[in-house]
């Protein structure tokens, strides 16, 4: 075991807004010399996607759900106030008024921190995503990896 402190997120919601702060809460503790682990599943797994279309093999609920979800984290709604797609505009310009980073730039300050941002495999499965359509250098991995992971947290947390 380790001396190191742990900090393990799950990411449950596809809601901009909602992924910013688990992420910003990552970079944070991160900067603060814990491990950290997000571990996104079901809608959270949007914030992993790809934003341009990848062709892969899929059935038809499969595409389905592919054309219903947002592709990538920049596309992702609000939790409250999206206003039919005029929320996330409205607020991005207030963050970039304001100097605050984006969500992909988050995702990417997290990875260059070894932030380990793992997919879950079964919710995968359940909506049909497929590693090539999600973002290169992250894990795959079940409920099992991600409770080894919390069991010695120090912070852990459902978003």
């Amino acid at each position: 075991m380790t001396d190191k402190k742990r900090t393990t997120i799950v990411l449950f919601s596809g809601d901009y807004d909602k992924a910013m702060a688990a992420y910003i809460i990552a970079n944070g503790a991160a900067a603060y010399d814990h491990e950290v682990t997000i571990f996104h599943t079901f809608w959270g797994l949007n914030a992993l996607r790809k934003d341009e279309n990848i062709e892969v093999k899929k059935g038809f609920m499969e595409k389905m759900f592919g054309k219903m979800m947002p592709r990538g984290a920049d596309k992702m709604g609000l939790s409250n106030m999206n206003f039919a797609g005029m929320g996330p505009k409205m607020i991005k310009g207030v963050m970039k008024k304001h100097n605050a980073m984006s969500l992909p730039a988050l995702i990417e300050m997290a990875q260059e921190q070894d932030v380990k941002l793992v997919s879950c495999t079964m919710t995968m499965d359940l909506l049909g995503l497929q590693k090539e359509e999600l973002l290169d250098s992250i894990e795959y991995a079940g409920v099992a990896a991600y409770l080894a992971d919390a069991e010695d947290g120090n912070v852990n947390l459902f978003i």
